[in-house]
């Protein structure tokens, strides 16, 4: 029987937090329905910042509210994730649960990088600082059973740094061993944030990251993030099949990316489309219970949401 791929699609988060256009409460809602009747296994609906810093992304708490109605996953809709930077992020993913009077929120991220001056630029801290603001989450996360994933941003390239080593990239696996050992952690998640990897690139940091999680926190997942910048994110899925990667993230419509690869009058590539993965690990061999229909819809209708055309 043919092996499955887990796919998360982060077009309503990571594909929305840095358009001009600040889209519709009732759209985002739409959008992530569009996700769950696609098939996807999960869903990164938003994130619990501070309007001032991400105000694109200042409703999630509403956000969650609205699709509370919708059952438990693993029935009829993928898991919902959120990002939460720390504790008081935390508190308030918690917080919608508790109004739901249902587990809405149902999984949580934090997010740091392999660059110092990337997590600087982004969070006002040393990578050091940032893996300290984790424990309480870590903590939380274990007393309400939610799983908790780690993104590293920058594993291939800083926009600042340039070339970062695949060495960099398990030195932060290891600081994130305190955060598991303080409650949970369950996937690490490598974010070509600048859309830099190549099969050449990217093999030697999962290989890298893969024997660090093997030594500081056995059994954690591996999530692969990858970014379309130069048109290798597709060669660079395929490549991570073969090393052993099950756990992808995509976004409805190539949404999203990172702001430092654009240039003004020129919009780079963003995330690698979900329908991009999906074909890929068709090909390989995978199963992934997406409907690929549905999916395009989805698709379709995250463009539109933003008002460019990127790839399906």
């Amino acid at each position: 029987m043919p092996e499955q791929i887990r796919i998360t699609d982060v077009s309503p988060r990571d594909g929305l937090q840095n358009e001009d256009r600040r889209v519709p409460t009732s759209e985002k809602v739409a959008l992530v329905r569009a996700l769950c009747a696609a098939g996807v296994d999960e869903v990164e609906v938003s994130s619990f910042v501070s309007a001032a810093w991400i105000p694109q992304l200042g409703d999630a708490a509403e956000v969650f509210s609205q699709l509370a109605g919708h059952a438990a996953p693993g029935r009829d809709r993928p898991v919902f994730s959120a990002l939460v930077p720390n504790r008081r992020g935390m508190d308030a993913a918690i917080e919608v649960n508790r109004r739901a009077g249902i587990r809405v929120v149902d999984k949580v991220s934090v997010f740091t990088a392999a660059s110092e001056t990337f997590a600087r630029r982004n969070t006002n801290a040393t990578i050091a600082e940032t893996i300290e603001r984790f424990i309480p989450v870590s903590e939380a996360a274990a007393r309400e059973g939610m799983p908790l994933r780690a993104y590293i941003s920058c594993v291939v390239a800083c926009p600042f740094e340039g070339a970062i080593d695949p060495g960099q990239v398990a030195k932060v696996i290891g600081l994130l061993a305190a955060v598991k050992n303080a409650g949970r952690l369950d996937e690490i998640d490598l974010g070509d944030t600048v859309g830099a990897a190549t099969p050449d690139t990217i093999v030697p940091v999962i290989r890298a990251a893969r024997r660090a999680i093997d030594q500081f926190m056995p059994g954690v997942e591996i999530t692969l993030h990858l970014h379309d910048t130069n048109g290798q994110a597709g060669a660079s899925v395929a490549a991570a099949l073969r090393e052993g990667i099950r756990s992808f993230d995509g976004s409805a419509g190539g949404l999203g990316g990172c702001p430092y690869a654009s240039t003004p009058g020129h919009r780079a590539p963003g995330n690698i489309a979900t329908r991009a993965i999906v074909d890929i690990a068709r090909v390989a061999g995978f199963e992934t219970p997406v409907d690929d229909r549905l999916l395009d819809e989805a698709s379709r209708f995250a463009r539109a949401l933003v008002g460019f055309h990127a790839a399906e």
